[in-house]
């Protein structure tokens, strides 16, 4: 991806969408995985690969990856495209599982998720993105939650940047042209 991208947000977690709420099931699972993907790495190396995430995971079907099987597994491991990350895949795989579950329980996992905030975004007064909050009590929460539900690689940072990433926290610096628009 080009420097456009990088100079027009201020969090590199909100690159995937711009911090702009999303309710769409197959976005949030999307996100989430680039998310889990992304512990322990830079953003930008998820950002550079997200095609061939897209790619080597259906489009981020996660009625596919949940009946995923040990040839599919095995043939992402050996995927250059991806983070051949063990653990990671598997919990790509657990999660899809997981995601159709908590869709059962709750209509779908957008209902989940958004009902942690009421249903809206909470807006912080950010002035300078470096002292926004790798994670919040709200973020362990629902990292707690997911981890009960049988969720991987949900660590309160990771949920945190997906509650950045899909719209449920505004954390934009206030004088940055995005913080009012969303």
């Amino acid at each position: 991806m080009d420097g456009v991208w990088e100079t027009l947000f201020t969090r590199p977690t909100m690159i995937w969408n711009g911090g702009v709420p999303v309710y769409d099931d197959q976005t949030l699972f999307e996100f989430l995985i680039l998310e889990t993907f992304q512990a322990g790495l830079s953003w930008v190396t998820i950002l550079r690969k997200r095609e061939n995430f897209r790619n080597a995971f259906e489009g981020f079907d996660y009625t596919k990856i949940a009946n995923y099987d040990a040839t599919k597994f095995d043939s992402l491991l050996i995927d250059k495209g991806i983070i051949r990350n063990k653990l990671k895949i598997k919990a790509a795989i657990t999660n899809a599982q997981a995601f159709l579950e908590v869709q059962k329980e709750f209509g779908n996992f957008s209902n989940y998720i958004w009902a942690f905030v009421n249903g809206k975004p909470i807006k912080n007064a950010v002035k300078n993105y470096k002292n926004a909050p790798p994670n919040t009590p709200l973020s362990d929460q629902i990292s707690k939650n997911l981890k009960g539900r049988g969720f991987k690689f949900v660590g309160s940072t990771v949920v945190y940047a997906h509650m950045q990433a899909t719209g449920m926290v505004n954390d934009h610096e206030i004088q940055c042209f995005r913080y009012d628009e969303v």
